[in-house]
């Protein structure tokens, strides 16, 4: 039986040519051995790979440019495993940032301890409302989603995490606007993707092109921006993840459609415009 260092270093060697990283194969060991991090592959380099057989099949996915998320059905978000399959997007650090920016941006204008309707628009997995669930227990939280098949993922997370979340199909605001609910706060990743030559082999090949990129005749932006009136019972907190390039886009959207309303754009850890708060009193 081979050592996990000797495994380890195997596959660093095969996986060079494809692309393969490091944290990759630190991944794929530590799920594969049952470890809680992938540091741990390193803590237990001299012990006994014991399951080589599964590794070697789940790597051969690695070398064809799958991503580690979906070959071991899994992602970390904010410290919470989350389910994850092609059916929906890998949840990214900049979706974690957004999360942790509405936590501090809502002390501005809200008691986060009071039972405010949170809507999550376009929630695929599922992985930001069990984040604002463990933040956040008091919030009456909803996601939404186009898809059918997303809205089964984010089911078995919400059900996985024990979250009470309620779950509804359709685009942007039609599904609240139909069960006619009131919202205190929108978050929400839409599609916000302008250029598809920037995005990676492995992102085109793999993840969900519908949530991916936006169409500025079908923009979930535009759609929240003209219908919020019909949601809002008082004042209203919007969060939003952006593209860099969407700053005069949104801008000129807020100006065509909102009334008394303050908003921030916000940059994240790359120095990269990638956050819309906007407060409509």
């Amino acid at each position: 039986m081979p050592k996990i260092y000797d495994v380890y270093l195997n596959a660093m060697n095969s996986g060079k040519e494809s692309g393969v990283t490091s944290q990759d194969i630190r991944v794929l060991i530590a799920h594969e051995m049952g470890y809680l991090e992938p540091i741990d592959t390193l803590y237990h380099k001299d012990d006994e790979f014991t399951k080589i057989e599964q590794f070697e099949a789940d790597f051969a996915k690695l070398l064809q440019g799958m991503p580690v998320e979906y070959v071991i059905n899994e992602a970390t978000f904010l410290h919470t495993k989350i389910y994850v399959d092609p059916r929906v997007l890998i949840p990214r650090m900049e979706t974690e940032e957004l999360v942790a920016n509405l936590s501090e941006k809502i002390l501005d204008y809200y008691d986060p301890r009071n039972y405010l309707v949170c809507a999550d628009i376009g929630t695929g997995s599922g992985a930001i409302l069990c984040a604002l669930r463990s933040m956040f227990p008091n919030w009456l939280l909803v996601g939404s989603d186009m898809s059918s098949a997303a809205l089964e993922v984010a089911k078995k997370n919400v059900q996985e995490h024990n979250v009470r979340a309620n779950l509804l199909q359709g685009k942007s605001l039609t599904p609240y606007i139909e069960a006619k609910m009131n919202l205190d706060i929108i978050i929400s990743n839409p599609p916000y993707i302008l250029n598809k030559d920037e995005v990676q082999d492995s992102v085109k090949r793999y993840e969900p092109e519908e949530a991916l990129y936006l169409t500025i005749e079908n923009s979930v932006y535009e759609d929240i921006f003209r219908d919020y009136k019909k949601v809002k019972k008082g004042t209203l907190f919007m969060a939003f993840e952006i593209g860099y390039d969407l700053e005069g886009y949104l801008t000129d959207l807020m100006n065509k459609y909102l009334e008394d309303y303050e908003y921030e754009f916000m940059k994240d850890l790359n120095g990269l415009t990638r956050f819309l708060f906007v407060f409509c009193k």
